[in-house]
């Protein structure tokens, strides 16, 4: 069927009024507590909604469909551990990070631990997830290239530059106000496609039910006990918990909107209804591609990848208009997820970092060169998106590896500074480095599944940390 004028009026429409709308927040930045944290101003249901845009991507509509097309539901068992995260966040990190005037995650380990530490891990995130956001961004190509029939590298370049344009200008306002409208666009957009499907498909919900169970596409649990199995219930509830703890703990992309709360309250308000609303969201997503299976029955290999299937279904069987908003939905989960990345880069970079080297900048030129650096962060995403376009399998799964491998170094390095007392420095980057090692030998040449990588890397990282540390304090008395 293809896209017609009505599809591409409302992608238009779409494209300019998100970028004129996160403009209108350029002229409030008058410090870098306006540009990197909101003023600490921003409502817990906004930040909430911020969160979920943050943590999803096109990776998540395009790709977590193809899973359940290709699987099944067991893929939920992973967003059960993301809930489980969030409610150990609230009691063992937050009331951390509410203790002081912090911007990043990364002064709480300096609190604790000393500068070098911090520039460490500060290190450690701006590598990781510049690399993953680098393949996010590449996600998009695959869907705005089957919609306009643009170039990958076109299409790549077309949203990273609409979406530096508010971030660039706008700060954290402007990204967490963005994700609000953008978060209801693609939920909004999804559920009008799932509507649509099922009245597509002959026999309506009943057939669909019938085809998806017959075929094994409804099994949610699996019980395994297996470490090479990514979505079994424990490595789906333990590895998720881990992954969640460390990506929405330790991660500045997910912290500084935690930071940019009124109060510690809100923050924790906001973070677990989140759990509850990315839960849903999953379910959503993941049901799509079960329905996508009973109108296709399909072998992948037609599609040529998964993570085509529902591009390629909206593109050819949607009625017109509603392609089209489904369209602008994915892109709006791109680029929610594209600022996001881009300002939590800038503000480490500058935090971290810079303002470190020179304490004693005017405001005025620490948001000229945080605008500078947003700016240089989307140079960089942009070309590893590029690189990715012959390089990249699954996209949700290979997003998730890379985050993956510094999480556990991460997260360990985060707990032995709140739970610990003994912990030193010098135990704490010998934790980070074995847990790292190791976490890159899961990557690389184990067959343990990516969902049990960071609670391996955790508990490394934390064990030889402490291990260290006591024996250090023990040689020098």
């Amino acid at each position: 069927m293809g896209l017609n004028r009505l599809d591409f009026a409302i992608i238009a429409v779409y494209l300019a009024g998100i970028t004129l709308f996160g403009l209108r927040f350029r002229k409030r930045q008058r410090s870098l507590r306006d540009y990197f944290l909101a003023d600490r101003n921003i409502p817990w249901w906004a930040i909430s909604l911020s969160i979920v845009a943050a943590e999803t991507s096109t990776l998540t509509i395009i790709s977590i469909p193809g899973l359940a097309y290709q699987g099944n539901l067991t893929f939920l068992q992973v967003v059960f551990g993301y809930v489980v995260g969030r409610v150990i966040i609230s009691f063992v990190l937050l009331p951390h990070y509410f203790r002081g005037d912090l911007y990043t995650a990364y002064e709480l380990i300096e609190r604790r631990f000393g500068p070098r530490l911090r520039s460490v891990t500060a290190g450690l995130f701006l590598i990781t997830r510049t690399a993953a956001e680098g393949v996010r961004v590449y996600a998009v190509s695959i869907v705005v290239a089957i919609a306009l029939g643009t170039g990958q590298i076109a299409s790549i370049a077309i949203i990273t530059a609409l979406t530096l344009i508010y971030t660039f200008e706008g700060g954290l306002a402007a990204v967490i106000w963005t994700d609000v409208v953008q978060t209801v666009i693609y939920v909004g957009g999804t559920l009008v496609g799932l509507v649509t499907i099922v009245h597509l498909v002959p026999g309506g919900w009943p057939a669909i039910h019938d085809v998806a169970g017959n075929a094994g596409k409804l099994q949610l649990f699996d019980f395994a006990l297996s470490l090479t199995r990514p979505y079994t219930f424990w490595a789906g509830l333990i590895g998720g918990a881990f992954l969640t703890t460390a990506s929405h703990g330790t991660d500045q992309l997910i912290v500084q909107r935690l930071l940019a709360a009124r109060n510690q309250k809100q923050s924790t308000t906001a973070l677990l209804s989140s759990g509850v609303a990315i839960l849903f969201q999953f379910a959503l997503f993941l049901m799509v591609g079960v329905m996508l299976f009973a109108f296709y029955r399909a072998p992948i290999e037609n599609f040529g990848k998964a993570d085509r299937i529902y591009p390629t279904f909206i593109i050819s069987q949607m009625p017109h208009g509603i392609s089209g908003l489904l369209i602008a939905a994915i892109l709006a989960a791109a680029m929610s997820n594209l600022s996001a990345a881009l300002n939590s880069l800038s503000s480490s970079s500058i935090m971290d970092f810079y303002v470190r080297i020179k304490p004693k900048a005017d405001e005025r030129e620490r948001i000229r060169l945080s605008r500078a650096v947003t700016f240089i962060w989307a140079v960089v995403m942009f070309g590893i998106a590029v690189l990715s376009l012959q390089k990249v399998g699954h996209v949700i799964e290979t997003g998730l590896q890379i985050a993956s491998v510094a999480y556990g170094a991460l997260l360990g390095a985060f707990l032995l500074g709140v739970l610990t007392r003994r912990a030193n420095e010098a135990g704490a980057m010998i934790g980070m480095l074995c847990g790292f090692g190791l976490e890159l030998y899961l990557w690389r040449w184990s067959p343990v599944a990516w969902t049990w990588w960071v609670a391996i890397g955790t508990v490394a990282t934390f064990m030889v940390g402490y291990t260290v540390s006591l024996l250090q304090t023990r040689l020098k008395s």
